[in-house]
């Protein structure tokens, strides 16, 4: 039988605070949000919401499980100071032997804010 559990994003792997991680990188390899499980059996349900903080609309790339353009990207427009916009509805990460991270860039550097959560499922 599957067990899940609530957990707070992990940017470094490791167990996180709960609180919203900046997105300081403008390009390339981007912020990381969250680092899955190097567990094959494991399936993080990642959860992710944004809030932009400036007076302007800023463009977000989220790279998700990977960092190649087209393959891993989701992008979108976060609108300003509109509270906590969803982001990641529940998509979900397979554990694999290297681990897989979501990270995150915005052209304008400490504006976007992610706050999240992750649904471990081990089977």
């Amino acid at each position: 039988m599957a067990t899940f559990t609530k957990l707070a994003l992990q940017p470094a792997g490791t167990t996180g605070t709960g609180l919203g991680i900046k997105v300081a990188a403008t390009s390339g390899t981007g912020t990381a949000i969250h680092t899955a499980s190097t567990t094959t059996t494991t399936i993080d349900e990642v959860w992710l919401y944004a809030v932009n903080t400036s007076s302007s609309s800023v463009k977000l790339t989220l790279q998700f499980g990977g960092t190649t353009a087209v393959d891993n990207d989701i992008e979108l427009t976060v609108l300003p100071e509109a509270g906590l916009v969803t982001i990641v509805p529940g998509l979900v990460l397979q554990g694999n032997a290297t681990a897989r991270v979501v990270r995150a860039f915005a052209p304008t550097a400490d504006v976007i804010v992610v706050y999240g959560f992750v649904n471990r499922i081990s089977v």
